[in-house]
């Protein structure tokens, strides 16, 4: 297939687009500067400059070319998040930018339709000890600042699941991990003694780059349409346990503990960090994609 990858230079796409051309796809990439254009000609792919945002912009920039397939791997997230705002850009881009991508599909006469969903959508709260399976009730309205990240999330799947001519596929990823950015600002966090374990520690479901990339790849051939997958390695962790693996990987000194209540300054962390308990299950996407994950354990990926 012909792919129309959106966040073709972010964290995921740069791993996807090596594992698309390997598979036999050719890849169009968007890109918001001539600068990421000249990287994605140097991994053999088409770029095309356009923000995703801009939908006039992304139309003119699609205009003559064809495609079979749109992904959406766009988010604006850069680093660590520390308050609800910091995903906001992100929620713009699943919300208004799905729309645009979406109108950009029919420009190039793609059917299918793959987009990056995440695993918080099930909620930010303790889910028990069952895994959570994506027959879950899903991004349900919330109130606050919650409420405007289910609000996007659940936008972004009912658009790709409900627009007709559209055979829309959601990938629910886990936390993304791996030789990215966030991870080595975590690392880099972890060498000065500034990522600590709090207590208490949620528990939560992570995928490293490499997985969520190939789960795309099997999403695009055999992915069922209006289906969500979720997609995550098979070992959930505690999240001091996982800032304690995340330190030694990065040689740097045992973490300092602290009580979760002095995250109250930063509260989307403190919801993450010490409220949330989800074990995903990922059976669906390995039965159905014929996906597992090279690294089934943080363990094995950092």
């Amino acid at each position: 297939m012909k792919v129309l990858l959106a966040g073709a230079t972010g964290t995921v796409g740069t791993e996807l687009i090596p594992q698309l051309i390997s598979a036999g796809h050719s890849v169009l990439g968007l890109t918001r500067t001539e600068r990421g254009a000249a990287k994605l000609a140097e991994a053999g792919v088409t770029g095309l400059v356009a923000d995703m945002m801009d939908r006039d912009a992304l139309l003119a920039a699609v205009k003559g070319h064809q495609a079979d397939a749109v992904m959406h791997q766009a988010t604006a997230i850069t680093g660590v998040p520390l308050f609800h705002r910091a995903l906001y850009p992100t929620g713009a881009l699943r919300e208004r930018g799905t729309a645009n991508l979406i109108a950009a599909a029919e420009e190039v006469g793609a059917r299918r339709f793959v987009t990056q969903s995440f695993f918080l959508g099930y909620g930010y709260r303790d889910h028990g000890p069952e895994p959570v399976t994506e027959d879950r009730p899903f991004a349900e309205p919330a109130r606050g600042p919650f409420g405007v990240h289910m609000r996007t999330i659940r936008a972004n799947e009912e658009q790709v699941f409900n627009t007709p001519g559209i055979e829309g596929i959601a990938l629910r990823y886990g936390l993304f991990y791996g030789p990215e950015v966030t991870t080595r600002k975590m690392m880099a966090m972890a060498r000065r003694r500034m990522l600590p374990e709090v207590h208490p520690a949620s528990v939560i479901s992570l995928v490293h780059i490499h997985d969520a990339a190939s789960a795309a790849v099997a999403a695009l051939d055999r992915g069922r349409p209006g289906q969500a997958y979720n997609v995550a390695d098979d070992e959930p962790v505690a999240f001091d346990e996982y800032v304690r693996a995340l330190a030694r990987a990065a040689k740097a000194p045992a973490p300092p503990r602290v009580p979760g209540w002095l995250l109250t300054p930063v509260p989307y962390m403190r919801a993450f960090m010490t409220g949330v308990r989800i074990r995903i299950s990922s059976e669906r996407a390995k039965r159905e994609l014929g996906w597992a994950p090279a690294y089934p354990s943080y363990r094995d990926g950092l």
